[in-house]
């Protein structure tokens, strides 16, 4: 029997939605009434004990432009503990989904369901789930459950990730208040976060999100490996810990001569991570001849598993028209894209270079720099282009409209970047202009895979970012058609904004429906060494964002001659420099000049004006 269509589910068939919304991320499966996947989205983190009604409705909102209308949901929430949290999550589901059957219950039930699919019917089952948080559920053949941890970050989450990274942070301190020396880990935590110093940690532990703190276990899981003695204390701490939890539950469970069966979920306990190997053996010597497995399947499948169980429950209703929103969803599609004729010269090779690995230092060094010079051939034949682009961002700051990078990897970083330079330099208002990278802050320092690929994040962000008529979206990409920036451009072109596309692929077709405003396309050529388009092509986009932002505040008149006239002296060296700017402008002594900056509260214009 073929499943009933759907015009509004992607391939046009109705769809079970199943998702697992997590602490650190929501993962969204789509699969036919066969069980079959039809698409796989990743979304926000949703605990719900951390959202409020409105924020958890935006939550569903967003799964709802995925599938306006499932055939049935099944939705596990982190942080839903008992039926309080079930009946609020059941008040949005009917705000978004009237009527829809659905199971809605914790990521715990979703995570349990999804490995015991298709498996042989074994006594009792224990998940062992550690990623950002942790807990130990179970449930025995005569359908029995036991709990034990999942109380959150503050109350117990025993062995999590975050209770890795927070003892981490803990011991370092410990270890360089009592010896003077500053451990081997405290380096890498510093590395991780950026940071300069141990003081800087203090500030930024008082309000530091649950999740930054969890991602600090991947530098304790790195040093482990590597024999470090504190980081392999730690580890071994967090998998006593899980194992407790877990051999506790087991035996609120286990019957005399049962079998029993372990679990182990989460990104804490991948294969690959240390926590695993000693946990797995303690678990065996807690029960003798119990199973330890690591789960098949991601908890999403569980979701599925049981959506599907409500739909048959409810008799398998037929899906009925309903009136899709004013707004259809975007999905990610190949119609989402530029047209690629051919290879991007920049994955070309370089003739120039094709000897690299052995040429002399010096020739090199020189190679290098001769390469650059096509950058400026490159960015001069798109002059009037980048000219047009600055008239735009100009035009738009005129009328109280923001400009927003949006890139991934090389290209999002160096459009954080001059972002974060607008506000000392021309006394802009962070809002002004504004950075968006594909996988958010952590990816500035650090890659986050897949970021760049989801389309529906670049949706997302300019979705949350409040771009409105009136703003410019500047979309950076090396090929072209990094999806995530595509995702952007398209989302900004239908809420108004003037998109602009900065790419170094001459080779794309742009069809009607999706051409930004404006294409920069300067032809810069193979890199030297292939591909690796933070060379000329990252060159050639610091040049061009640095042309838009400087030449866009001369012509709002923050700068006079060539004088920042509207600088925030923020530190001692601006300061300085904002006392010649007076002196040079006024011919004013260099006290008089100071003088007058210190009582125009240190703004240029205003002691330009004084004197």
């Amino acid at each position: 029997m073929k499943p009933p269509v759907n015009e509004f589910a992607p391939g046009g068939h109705a769809v079970l939605l199943g998702a697992d919304c997590g602490a650190t991320h929501s993962v969204v499966l789509l699969a036919g009434a066969d069980g079959r996947l039809q698409r796989r989205f990743d979304l926000g983190p949703a605990n719900v004990r951390l959202l409020n009604d409105t924020q958890l409705r935006g939550h569903l909102r967003q799964l709802a432009r995925l599938c306006p209308r499932p055939l049935a949901l099944g939705l596990g929430f982190a942080g839903a503990r008992g039926a309080a949290d079930v009946a609020r999550i059941q008040t949005a589901v009917e705000r978004v989904w009237p009527g829809t059957p659905c199971w809605l219950g914790n990521d715990l039930e979703t995570a349990l369901t999804a490995d015991e699919t298709g498996r042989p019917a074994v006594g009792a089952r224990v998940l062992v789930l550690s990623g950002t948080g942790a807990c130990a559920f179970g449930r025995s053949a005569a359908g029995k459950t036991a709990r034990v941890g999942g109380w959150g970050h503050v109350l117990g989450d025993r062995g999590s990730g975050y209770a890795i990274g927070r003892e981490a942070l803990r011991r370092v301190i410990e270890v360089f208040e009592e010896t003077g020396r500053w451990p081997a880990l405290g380096p890498a935590l510093l590395r991780s976060l950026q940071f300069n110093e141990p003081e800087e940690l203090v500030d930024w532990s008082l309000s530091a999100a649950k999740t930054d703190i969890a991602v600090l276990c991947a530098e304790v899981f790195r040093l482990a490996q590597r024999r470090d003695r504190l980081a392999a204390a730690i580890v071994r701490e967090a998998a006593e810990a899980l194992a407790r939890d877990a051999l506790t539950c087991a035996r609120r469970l286990v019957g005399e001569g049962e079998r029993m069966q372990f679990l182990l979920s989460g990104g804490v306990l991948r294969r690959e991570f240390p926590v695993a190997a000693p946990l797995r053996r303690m678990l065996r010597e807690g029960i003798p001849g119990a199973e330890v497995c690591f789960g098949r399947r991601e908890a999403a499948w569980g979701a599925v598993e049981l959506a599907r169980r409500a739909w048959e429950e409810a008799g398998r209703p037929a899906p009925t028209r309903r009136r899709s929103a004013a707004k259809p969803p975007l999905v990610a599609s190949a119609e989402s894209l530029p047209v690629a004729t051919g290879l991007a010269s920049t994955e070309e090779r370089n003739p120039r270079s094709m000897r690299l690995d052995r040429m002399a230092l010096p020739a090199a060094v020189r190679l290098m720099i001769a390469e650059e010079r096509f950058v400026e051939e490159a960015l001069s034949g798109q002059a009037e282009v980048i000219a047009r682009a600055v008239r735009l961002v100009e035009q738009a700051f005129r009328r109280g409209g923001r400009l927003f990078y949006v890139g991934a990897g090389t290209s999002g970083r160096l459009g954080v970047l001059d972002a974060s330079e607008c506000p000392p330099t021309f006394r802009a208002e962070p809002e002004m202009v504004q950075g968006l990278m594909a996988g958010g802050q952590r990816a500035l320092w650090s890659a986050v895979e897949g970021a760049e690929d989801d389309l529906d994040a670049g949706v997302r962000a300019v979705e949350f970012r409040a771009v409105r008529p009136g703003d410019v979206v500047v979309g950076i990409a090396a090929s072209g058609r990094t999806r995530f920036v595509w995702g952007a451009l398209e989302e900004a072109r239908r809420r108004g904004a003037q998109t602009i596309l900065l790419c170094f692929n001459s080779r794309l077709r742009y069809p009607a429906a999706i051409r930004p405003s404006l294409v920069i396309c300067p032809k810069t050529g193979p890199e030297l060494l292939t591909g690796s388009t933070r060379l000329k092509a990252g060159t050639a986009t610091k040049l061009v964002l640095n042309i838009l932002t400087t030449l866009a505040m001369v012509r709002l008149g923050k700068v006079a001659s060539n004088l920042m006239i509207d600088l925030n002296p923020s530190n001692l060296k601006l300061r300085d420099r904002a006392v010649r700017i007076v002196q040079e402008i006024t011919g004013a002594e260099a006290g008089s000049a100071r003088q007058a900056l210190e009582a125009s509260g240190w703004i240029v214009k205003d002691a330009l004006c004084r004197l």
